[in-house]
């Protein structure tokens, strides 16, 4: 009885694990998808002030933009993508924390035509008074994914931005 108790214990350990196997290779390409080209940083954007533009070393561009420029948390948002010098098939905005694992936050934007993609996504809200964020902009294209990102901080109603 004891051997067979353990012989089920080890072929359920062997199911779990091939599970696990199986399901951490099937969700790896969508958390870390293969970039084709990036573009750089560009740490003069401000999206407060307005849509930001990036330009890829193909000479593409990618433009992004959040409405309200007051960047809310836990309100939906308005994100714009216009696309110059690619022929996109996807376009999904990466939501991810600089410091700080806060989810999966890609939403997918629709085409809207003529290079422009939009969409609603949502902030979550942090538990720090200002969270700095990284938004990269994916474009699926024929030939793979070229990404774009783009940084901006986050404050909680009632405090002040960093530097102000």
């Amino acid at each position: 009885m004891k051997k067979q108790n353990t012989l089920l214990w080890l072929v359920a350990g062997c199911l779990l694990a091939a599970f696990s196997a199986v399901a951490i290779y099937k969700v790896w390409p969508l958390l870390h998808p293969e970039v084709l080209i990036s573009a750089s940083l560009d740490s003069e954007c401000d999206l407060r002030a307005g849509p930001c533009r990036s330009q890829l070393p193909d000479g593409s561009s990618i433009s992004f933009s959040i409405e309200p420029r007051t960047l809310p948390l836990v309100k939906p948002i308005q994100i714009v993508v216009e696309i110059e010098g690619l022929e996109a098939e996807q376009v999904e905005v990466d939501f991810s924390g600089v410091d700080m694992n806060m989810g999966f936050n890609r939403p997918a934007l629709e085409n809207q035509g003529e290079g422009r993609f939009s969409g609603k996504g949502m902030l979550p809200v942090c538990v720090r008074d200002a969270m700095e964020w990284e938004a990269k902009v994916l474009v699926k294209t024929e030939e793979g994914l070229v990404a774009a990102p783009y940084r901006f901080i986050t404050v909680k109603p009632g405090a002040s931005l960093p530097g102000n």
